[in-house]
């Protein structure tokens, strides 16, 4: 696929739009250090760098809001000499896709660059709206993201996907239809009804459902052995979420053992989401991978589309 690089657009001396994910937890600043390349180039060319995100879910009371603002990161972003806007859900036309937000968006710079890997997925105004007014390009880690999940995979390829949020289920169905083997952990088994009763004693199904313990805060001991065997036989595995409450030491197990067994496998191995790069981090297995993802849903969402909505913006 081939974006529109920001090394191919004409920046120096330019007021620049840079969207980015700021809708971080407090005190980590991976994501924006992820965009560290980005950020330098744009320095470097003396430009006057515009940083546009969001964060969380403003319910429109100012009051309740006031922990969403991003004006807190200002000092942060001081030495790039970049100016940070205010959280861009603090106004519906974000997420609506407004054209009049857009185009008000877009009226304060000269171009935009797209460097929000994580939340291309949503087609919102400062992610699909803004390119229809200004020049635009990705950042280069947007190009690294594209480059690492777009390629040709060594199979037969396998993919772990895990949480909590029931929309899962219907993207572990449609994995299932592209690659050879998925695993599903999390409390996701829960909601395939009785067929999550069954499916870890299928052998043969490319849909595979893990076992949950009683309290459902991790899999079952047959469940995680279940999945080392298919481990085993990867060419390519694709770690997608937590199999359980791994941040309690009791329902540690299933996310741990798992994560060992994918970190010593010879298989080409990426990771994506928040909660998979804590638990890697805590188990000091990021170097094991051969690409860990700013994203977790916008890669699940490339991975099953092959595009998403904020690369469309960009390419179209």
């Amino acid at each position: 696929m081939e974006l529109p690089k920001i090394t191919d657009l004409e920046v120096a001396g330019k007021r620049v739009l840079l969207r980015l994910d700021l809708d971080i937890p407090p005190g980590d600043f991976s994501r924006i250090e992820a965009a560290s390349q980005t950020l330098d180039y744009l320095k470097e060319n003396q430009v006057e760098i515009i940083i546009l995100g969001h964060r969380g879910r403003p319910t429109g009371d100012k009051e309740k809001d006031k922990d969403l603002s991003l004006l807190p990161l200002q000092p942060y972003f001081d030495k790039w000499g970049a100016k940070v806007e205010e959280n861009l859900r603090f106004d519906p036309g974000e997420v609506a896709n407004d054209p009049e937000f857009a185009r008000k968006l877009a009226l304060m710079g000269d171009v935009y660059v797209n460097e929000a890997f994580a939340v291309s997925h949503r087609e919102h105004a400062s992610i699909v709206g803004i390119p229809k007014f200004l020049p635009h390009a990705a950042g280069f880690r947007f190009i690294e993201e594209v480059a690492h999940l777009g390629k040709k995979f060594p199979k037969p390829v396998a993919v772990l996907i895990s949480g909590v949020k029931e929309d899962k289920v219907e993207m572990a169905k449609k994995l299932a239809k592209i690659y050879d083997k998925v695993l599903v952990g999390g409390r996701l088994p829960e909601y395939f009804g009785d067929e999550a009763l069954v499916s870890i004693r299928s052998q043969n199904s490319d849909l595979l459902l893990g076992n949950l313990t009683t309290d459902k805060e991790d899999i079952t001991l047959n469940t995680i052995q279940r999945f080392k065997e298919e481990i085993k036989k990867a060419g390519t595995i694709i770690l997608a979420g937590v199999l359980g409450r791994y941040e309690d030491e009791g329902h540690r197990q299933g996310t741990k053992e798992i994560f060992e067994a994918v970190a010593v496998s010879s298989a080409y191995k990426i990771a994506g989401g928040g909660d998979t790069e804590a638990a890697l981090t805590m188990f000091n297995l990021t170097a094991k991978f051969d690409w860990i993802s700013v994203g977790g849903g916008a890669m699940l969402e490339f991975l099953v589309s092959k595009t998403l909505p904020g690369i469309k913006a960009l390419v179209e």
